[in-house]
Parts: structure tokens; C-alpha cells; sequence
């Protein structure tokens, strides 16, 4: 495997160089997309898109990397995280996911991260190299109303990650929202309504940075909360009991125009038929299985497979620094009742339909960018791996800091060397 993967990794980086088409033939391919699953085939990429998917004969000239017996599917996508934003979250220094009082906004709404997100964050190779080749991040708390405005990111070896900014909004009215403002919910909901209607007056589309506003929000805040309502950002609502769950579907009912997923969804499961009739996606951690507080008593591993069953489309995810384990939390949704491609496409094309990118991500489909993995076997099995990641067409380095102490502590423990010989840099 060592080999295979080392003259894979070199003929993929070669190809960045002499720009040739590259083909990765042989493999069982999960396209996500209208063609299935194909045996025995062909994907080729050029210029960093899909140029086709089949089981036809790669070009004539082009890189070749035989994945027999391996299986390949569309780069992951991390549905909720903060990553760029924070590498230690309780570090003396900054973390650029939480945001403190500031004279730009009394909602959070104005907040944008796009101007924060560091590339070169450990926990970016990290989670690379278990396949997840983009993310969606953002603030993971303001102790406003809103958290912010995220952004949609890839994990490749890119200066500019962004690849959509502005991607959403956070809201949320669960009871860690309800704490942050006014300590009930009685507030909070009373806060959203006041932002809502502040931001339906006809004067915010006249508003300059000279126009006097005396609204409780911000100038800011309100345009991006007109955004809102319009339906140009989608709005991400954490929630996790039923209750609060139904007062999203109230604030829909009142509010058509806007684009929710729900965040968490605890409780999901006993209001899933009135989400799949709102149209309403969620994004959830299937690992929820105990009442960690009175708005999660209904916790249970079958939550994503009766949402599922529902008609709802669920997406998979969870805090930035276990995102790697993103695959695994599918598979044993899959364990507990979801269909084998709905926990696929959980990591696909339902965080990609969610942000509104699925004309580039989440499939693989000629035309699209080429984020591509190639695995040992069943990416929801623990026991398989990514053995390659491409991102944009380019092969991505399969290290990570993590990588780097097992093979340094590994050599440690066969003699070769003292703990305090060398230097690791992260």
C-alpha cells in the first residue's frame, strides 16, 4: 500500500506541473448524483474539475492511478464547524469563534468571519486527511441574538480558503440561546421579532452610512437581517426540543421567505413530518442518545433514520475538532436505521444542496470541482480509511500534525530516539 500510494501521490502532483488529464480507473465510484454508484470506473479530472465519470477507457496521455479495489466518492463536506476560527478554545490568546461586545452590532448579525480564518490551522490538515475537503464555519458564540455570518470554506492548500462567504447566518433558541438572551425565551423570541420587523422597513433599503437609524439593531445588523428575510442567506436555527422545534415552524409560517436548517434537532423526530412539509433540512449529531439537559429528553440514535424515513434531508455534523469523526457518526446513523447512501449523502450532497454550492460540491458530476477521495473500502466503516484526497484536482498531502507525533512517539517506542531529541513542528 505504501508503494501504491507513494507513486499515486507523486503522478497526481506531477500532473499539477505538466497540466494533464489525470484518471483514477478501476474503483467502485459513489457519484452521489444522477449516474449512482458504477463499478469498475473511470473518473477523470482536468484544471481542477470533473471532465467525466463512467466506465469508459481513460484519455489517451493521461496520468493514470489504478484504484482497484478501492472505492471513491465526492470530498465530505463538514456541515457545522468553526474551523480556521479556533485551534485551542479554552487559549489565554485569541479565538477568533467568539466575538465579544462591540459598537458594530447589538444583534450579531453584522458579524462576517470571512476575515478571520486562518488556513493554516492545524486542525484543517486534520481533518483533510480523513476526507473532509470543505467546511462550513462560523462563530460559536457572540452572547447575541445572531452568531454571526459564516463561511463556506475548502480544506485544500489555499492562501484565500473562501470559497462563498456570507454562506449563513446562526441562530439560536435552544436553551444555551435563550441564556445569552435575557436568560428565557420569553426574550430571545421577543428580540428576533423586534429584528425582523426593524428590518421589513421599506427605510433599510435606503439606508447609507450617513442615514440616521434608530432602530434597536444596528445599520449593520438590519441589511444582513433583510438578507434574511428574503431568503439570500440561509439561516441555520439551533434548536433541540420539540418545542422550540415548532416555534421554528411558527416563525416559517410567518416568515415565508426564509431559507432555515435546523441546527441539532434533538427531538427532530417527533415533529418530522411538519419538517419535511416545511421543507426544512436539518443538520445533527445521530450520536445524541441521553438527556444532557431538559431540552434533549428525547434523544435517540434512530433520530436521523426517522427524520429520514420522514422525508426530511439530514445532514451530519458536529464541533470542529471532531469533524474527522464526521464519517463514523454516519455510519452508525446507518447502524441505527438510515439507508446506506442517506448517510452518504449526509457528508455530500445535502450539506452542499444546504449552502446552496450543489452546482460545484457534493456530487461528482463532469463540470464540477474536482474534490475527490479515494478510500480503502466503505468510507462509513471505521475500519477503512482516505488513502488519497484531492482537492481541486490537486492531491493533498495525507500528513497532519496528528500524523506526525504518532510516527515520532512510534519511533520513540522502538528506541529510536529520546522524547526530548526532536523538535515536531505543528
Amino acid at each position: 500500500m505504501k508503494n501504491w500510494l507513494t507513486i499515486m501521490t507523486a503522478s497526481a502532483l506531477s500532473l499539477a506541473v505538466h497540466a494533464k488529464d489525470v484518471a483514477i480507473v478501476g474503483a467502485t465510484v459513489h457519484t452521489m448524483g444522477p449516474q449512482g454508484s458504477l463499478e469498475n470506473a473511470t473518473v477523470v479530472m482536468r484544471d481542477g474539475k470533473i471532465l467525466s465519470v463512467g466506465q469508459q477507457a481513460a484519455p489517451a496521455g493521461a496520468e493514470i492511478i489504478d484504484a482497484s479495489g478501492k472505492v471513491v466518492t465526492p470530498g465530505l463536506m463538514g456541515a457545522y464547524t468553526s474551523l480556521g476560527l479556533v485551534e485551542v478554545g479554552l487559549s489565554a490568546g485569541t479565538v477568533d469563534a467568539t466575538v465579544d461586545a462591540t459598537p458594530l452590532t447589538t444583534a450579531g448579525a453584522a458579524l462576517d468571519v470571512q476575515y478571520a480564518i486562518n488556513p493554516d490551522s492545524s486542525l484543517i490538515a486534520v481533518s483533510r486527511i480523513e476526507g473532509v475537503t470543505s467546511a462550513a464555519t462560523g462563530l460559536s458564540r457572540t452572547q447575541q441574538l445572531f452568531n454571526g455570518q459564516g463561511a463556506l470554506i475548502s480544506l485544500g492548500d489555499d492562501a484565500s480558503p473562501v470559497l462563498k462567504p456570507r454562506a449563513f447566518v446562526r441562530l439560536a433558541v435552544d436553551n444555551d440561546g435563550a441564556d445569552s438572551n435575557g436568560g428565557s425565551r420569553v426574550a430571545l423570541w421577543g428580540l428576533l421579532e423586534q429584528a425582523f420587523a426593524e428590518a421589513s422597513d421599506p427605510a433599510v433599503g435606503r439606508l447609507t452610512a450617513t442615514s440616521e437609524w434608530h432602530g434597536w439593531t444596528t445599520k449593520a445588523d438590519v441589511k444582513v437581517i433583510k438578507q434574511l428575510l428574503n431568503g439570500d442567506i440561509p439561516l441555520l436555527i439551533e434548536a433541540k426540543r420539540a418545542a422550540d422545534i415548532r416555534q421554528v415552524l411558527a416563525l416559517k409560517a410567518r416568515h415565508p421567505g426564509l431559507d432555515i436548517t435546523l441546527l441539532e434537532a434533538t427531538e427532530g423526530w417527533r415533529v418530522a413530518q411538519a419538517l419535511a412539509a416545511a421543507d426544512i433540512a436539518v443538520i445533527l449529531d445521530p450520536e445524541r442518545n441521553l438527556p444532557y439537559a431538559f431540552d434533549q429528553l428525547g434523544a435517540t440514535l434512530h433520530n436521523a433514520a426517522r427524520l429520514h424515513a420522514a422525508g426530511v434531508d439530514v445532514a451530519i455534523g458536529m464541533n470542529t475538532h471532531n469533524i474527522r469523526l464526521a464519517k463514523q457518526h454516519a455510519g452508525n446513523a446507518v447502524a441505527n436505521g438510515l439507508p446506506w447512501e442517506a448517510g452518504l449523502a449526509a457528508l455530500t450532497r445535502v450539506p452542499a444542496r444546504i449552502y446552496g454550492v450543489d452546482d460545484q460540491l457534493g456530487t461528482l458530476e463532469a463540470g464540477k470541482r474536482a474534490d475527490v477521495v479515494i478510500w480503502s473500502g466503505d468510507p462509513l466503516e471505521v475500519t477503512h480509511n482516505a488513502e488519497q484526497v484531492f482537492i481541486n484536482g490537486q492531491a493533498m498531502s495525507m500528513e497532519s500534525r496528528q500524523t506526525r507525533l504518532r510516527d515520532r512517539y512510534l519511533k520513540l517506542a522502538n528506541g529510536a530516539g529520546a522524547a526530548t531529541s526532536h523538535y515536531v513542528r505543528p
